[in-house]
């Protein structure tokens, strides 16, 4: 990597937030039963195109999180997840018969057709 991609690589937020995405985690983070500092999110192997995206709300910091704090929310980013994440975006779409959390990755070259997971 030359001198110039390297600081754009060291100067990109590894996850940013839509205003849809973080009031969204605001809304449930208020109703949970049990108190909840934010959203862990990861990837993991497994899907049609190699790999998933995971998410689960966070009750504590674990020791090598990584934490970005956009727009009021704690993401909390498993470590070795955080070069499949570089630069995406955490959206929230709701239908008329479903809602979800969807990543916009600038990362991703091939996506499965139902959506749910890729490939870097």
């Amino acid at each position: 990597m030359d001198k110039i991609t390297i600081e754009k690589f060291m100067n990109k937020q590894v996850i940013t937030l839509s205003d849809r995405a973080a009031n969204r985690v605001k809304e449930i983070m208020a109703n949970a039963k049990e108190p909840i500092i934010g959203v862990r999110v990861g990837v993991a192997s497994g899907g049609c195109a190699g790999m998933s995206y995971v998410m689960e709300y966070a009750k504590k910091v674990n020791p090598n999180d990584e934490i970005i704090e956009d727009k009021g929310v704690k993401v909390l980013i498993d470590p070795k997840a955080i070069m499949y994440l570089l630069g995406t975006e955490m959206d929230y779409k709701k239908e008329e018969l479903s809602s979800t959390f969807i990543f916009k990755n600038p990362n991703e070259t091939e996506r499965c057709g139902c959506g749910e997971s890729f490939k870097i």
